[in-house]
């Protein structure tokens, strides 16, 4: 759907710039804990939270699209990234018996050792640069979080809808 040049969607400067500071606190905690497990010979803050979304599911198992939705990748930048942590014995891909086309992805015992050796890295990142600049309001953020992602979830979910109607 384009959008015509004369339509203009009242942003104030102070809402533009919380849009900016979001951006740039995301790009920066993500820069900190990447060289963080960089500068400690672990691999890439990618795989951490595709060996953590499989920890969390199921048998340590989620079918490779299901996967891809929860890091927030699509299904084939998901696939080359699967790739290498396959070839390091982290996962391995399993074929799904309903539907050849699909595969599950398992964390191997491997994998989930990684994760440990990850998390003290991981979570150092979010202790000295996140939690402190929440303060007290830490409830109030998430929920603000939250609103803001079921939010473009469920626009997701009727425009999927329409375009199937």
């Amino acid at each position: 759907m384009a959008i015509e040049a004369e339509t203009r969607i009242p942003i104030s400067e102070e809402q533009l710039a919380a849009w900016h500071a979001f951006l740039r606190a995301h790009s920066t905690m993500l820069r900190r804990i990447s060289r963080d497990l960089e500068d400690a010979g672990l691999p890439p803050l990618s795989w951490y939270d595709v060996l953590a979304a499989l920890r969390d599911a199921p048998e340590r198992s989620l079918r490779q699209v299901e996967l891809a939705e929860r890091v927030l990748l699509s299904n084939s930048g998901l696939s080359r990234l699967v790739d290498r942590i396959e070839s390091k014995g982290l996962v391995v891909r399993k074929n799904c018996p309903s539907d050849r086309r699909s595969f599950f992805v398992t964390l191997t015992d491997e994998g989930a050792v990684m994760l440990e050796r990850m998390w003290p890295v991981y979570a150092r990142g979010v202790a000295e640069d996140f939690l402190p600049a929440l303060g007290s309001n830490e409830c109030e953020v998430r929920r603000m979080l939250e609103t803001i992602g079921n939010t473009c979830e469920i626009a997701r979910a009727v425009e999927e809808a329409e375009a199937q109607a």
